[in-house]
C-alpha cells in the first residue's frame, strides 16, 4: 500500500477522530516526496500519548492512563482465590487493526471457573486476564479499524479479558450494535451456543421432544426457545417455581422443579417413549438421568457440566461402566460442543439471534442480581458475588455485571 500526498493529507485531517497521529521529523531543505516530512519511505502510524495526558472519547471525558481489571493470579477451582482485583493497571493501546472498547456490560458464564482454574490450556500460567464477553463503546482505534467502526459506536465482543473497565479488541472479532444494551450480551457466548449447537447436532423438526437441563439459566432459555421456534416439544429443569413459571412464559411445555419433583419418575411416566433430544450442561446425576431417557435414535448434546466446575477434579462420576450397551441398544449419540470449535457459524448465528432480537420474536433475559442479599451486580468488585449467585443457582437468564462510567470524570 503506498501513500500519496493527497491521502496523507487526508489521513492527517481524520486523526483526532481516530486518535491516529504521524510522527513528524524535522523537514529537509530539499524538497522530497510527500513522506519524506515524516521521517522516512514511508509514513509510520502511531499512536501518540503525548497528546495531552489522556486520550479524549467521543464524549469528551478522559481515558485515564490506568484502571481496574480482574487477573488470574492463581489457579484454582475457587474462583475467589485464583482472582485479583488490580486497582492501577495500564489502559491497553490498540494496534493498526484495534478497538479500545471502554466496557459497560461483560457477562458471567459458568466457564470462567474453568479458565481461572487452567483447565482449557493448561500451558497458561498465571498472571492472565480473565471474562469473556462484553458490550460497551469505542472510545479510540486504530487506523486500519476505523474503516468500519467510529468513536462512540457500541459494539460487543467474545475475547479473553473482559473483566477489565478497557478492553482492546480486534475490528475483525467485534459485532457492531444499534445500541449499548445487556440483553446483546445474553446472544455472545449463551446465545451463540444453544444456536450452533442446536443447528448443527440437534437435527430439530416438528414433534420432536427436547429436555434441556437448567433451562432458566443464560444459555438454557435459548435452547427452549430455539426448540420451540423449530415447532419440538419442550421440558425444561429448573430449581423453583419462579423459574418454572418464567420458562412457562418463553414456551416451554413442561417444566419440571427437581426441588418439589423427581425427574426421572416424571420423565418415565411422561414421556414413555422417550425424549429425543437432551440439552444437558449439568453433569453429575442429571447427565445419568439424561442419558437414560433418551428415545430411540435420540441425541445428547454435552454443553457442560457446572455441577463439578468447583471441584478440584472438575468431573462429578457419571455411571458410564454401560455406556456403550446403552448407546448400542437405543441407536442413541452423545456429543460434546465447545464454541471455539464452531466459530466459522458464529457470525451466521450472531446475525440470526440479533434480527430475531431486534424484530421481538427471542426473549434476552438478564439478570444483574436485584434479589441477591447485596444487591444489583455493579463494578468489577461484584464480580465476585456474580460467580458465587450463579454457582448458587439463583440466576434466571444471563448475569450480567454492569461497570458504570462517569462521562465527565477519569472513571
Amino acid at each position: 500500500m503506498s501513500f500519496s500526498a493527497k491521502s496523507v493529507a487526508s489521513l492527517g485531517c481524520r486523526a483526532p477522530r481516530c486518535w491516529w497521529w504521524w510522527r513528524q521529523q524535522p523537514s529537509c531543505a530539499a524538497a522530497g516526496p510527500a513522506w519524506s516530512y515524516f521521517g522516512g519511505s514511508r509514513p509510520r502510524p502511531i499512536l501518540d500519548m503525548s497528546y495531552s495526558r489522556h486520550f479524549l472519547d467521543f464524549q469528551g471525558s478522559s481515558i485515564p492512563s490506568s484502571m481496574k481489571k480482574l487477573v488470574v493470579t492463581k489457579l484454582s477451582q475457587n474462583f475467589r482465590e485464583a482472582v485479583t482485583l488490580r486497582q492501577d493497571s495500564p489502559v491497553p493501546l490498540p494496534g493498526d487493526g484495534d478497538l479500545l472498547v471502554r466496557n459497560r456490560f461483560v457477562g458471567i458464564n459458568a466457564s470462567d471457573i474453568n479458565y481461572s482454574a487452567g483447565r482449557y490450556d493448561p500451558s497458561v500460567k498465571p498472571p492472565f486476564d480473565i471474562g469473556f464477553e462484553g458490550v460497551g463503546d469505542v472510545v479510540a482505534l486504530g487506523l486500519s479499524a476505523s474503516a468500519d467502526y467510529t468513536v462512540g459506536q457500541a459494539v460487543a465482543y467474545v475475547k479473553a479479558g473482559s473483566f477489565a473497565e478497557y478492553t482492546v479488541v480486534p475490528a475483525k472479532q467485534a459485532v457492531p450494535l444499534p445500541s449499548v444494551k445487556p440483553e446483546f450480551l445474553t446472544l455472545m457466548v449463551s446465545g451463540a451456543t444453544a444456536y450452533i449447537s442446536l443447528k448443527e447436532l440437534g437435527e430439530l423438526s416438528e414433534g420432536k421432544k427436547v429436555l434441556v437441563t437448567a433451562a432458566a439459566g443464560g444459555t438454557g432459555q435459548f435452547a427452549v426457545q430455539l426448540a420451540k421456534k423449530a415447532k419440538c416439544h419442550v421440558i425444561g429443569t429448573c430449581s423453583s417455581d419462579e423459574k418454572g413459571g418464567f420458562l412457562k412464559s418463553i414456551g416451554c411445555d413442561r417444566t419440571i422443579n427437581y426441588k418439589t419433583e423427581n425427574v426421572e419418575s416424571v420423565l418415565r411416566k411422561d414421556y414413555t417413549e422417550g425424549v429425543d433430544v437432551v440439552y444437558e450442561s449439568v453433569g453429575g446425576k442429571m447427565f445419568d438421568l439424561a442419558l437414560n431417557s433418551l428415545a430411540t435414535k435420540g441425541r445428547l448434546i454435552v454443553i457442560g457440566f457446572i455441577a463439578g466446575y468447583q471441584n478440584p477434579t472438575g468431573l462429578q462420576p457419571v455411571k458410564a461402566e454401560f455406556l456403550p450397551a446403552k448407546l448400542l441398544k437405543k441407536s442413541a449419540s452423545i456429543r460434546g460442543f465447545f464454541l471455539n470449535h464452531y466459530l466459522s457459524e458464529y457470525k451466521m448465528a450472531m446475525k440470526d439471534l440479533l434480527k430475531m432480537y431486534e424484530t421481538g420474536d427471542l426473549v434476552c433475559e438478564v439478570d444483574f442480581g436485584d434479589m441477591s442479599p447485596e444487591g444489583k451486580f455493579t463494578g468489577l468488585e461484584s464480580v465476585f458475588r456474580a460467580v458465587d449467585y450463579m454457582y448458587m443457582g439463583k440466576n434466571i437468564g444471563k448475569i450480567v455485571v454492569e461497570l458504570p462510567h462517569s462521562v465527565n470524570s477519569k472513571l
